[in-house]
């Protein structure tokens, strides 16, 4: 895939150097949408920087989206009137910031929008997510209209997770386009 393409979305607080993301965005070359406050995101500034990089694009890109970014996505796809210059996304581990210990943090991002994605997606979910039950990252899957995918266990599928690089996630991405 050209790395002009693909555009990564980093959760709440961004990525590091040995996540699958940052790894993928040096190897590959995929553009990273940096966030104006990675320790306070606000979802409006979020969903406005997204739609500038959006429209930055000479081409049809593919979002790459953990965590936060997930949900982004999906409050990006409800309020745009450019969704037809994605062509798919990889949803990776979202975040519920509806649980009651990420709300007083991430209050503006609630409701989390439930419209089905108008993009093919695919979502990669694991059974030991800290930060969301694999019941509801099914319940995410089936509103957006994503293909669900099953991690097993393997928690928030960060660099913590010891994935390196996740040869089967770029497989997902790659299956996308």
């Amino acid at each position: 895939m050209k790395s002009q393409n693909v555009l990564i979305l980093p959760g709440w607080q961004g990525s590091g150097t040995q996540h699958w993301q940052s790894l993928w965005q040096a190897r590959q070359g995929y553009q990273r949408v940096d966030q104006h406050d990675w320790q306070r995101p606000l979802r409006g500034d979020w969903i406005a920087r997204l739609e500038d990089v959006v429209l930055s694009t000479t081409e049809p890109a593919v979002l790459v989206a953990h965590s936060l970014g997930c949900v982004l996505v999906a409050a990006w796809a409800a309020h745009t009137r450019h969704a037809h210059l994605i062509k798919a996304a990889l949803l990776v581990a979202p975040g519920d910031v509806e649980r009651e210990a990420l709300r007083p943090v991430l209050a503006s991002w609630s409701p989390i929008p439930l419209q089905a994605l108008p993009f093919k997606s695919t979502l990669v979910a694991s059974h030991n997510d800290p930060y969301c039950s694999l019941e509801r990252a099914q319940a995410f899957a089936a509103a957006w209209g994503s293909t669900w995918v099953d991690a097993g266990h393997a928690g928030h599928i960060n660099a913590d997770s010891g994935l390196g690089d996740w040869p089967a996630g770029q497989a997902l991405l790659d299956a996308l386009t």
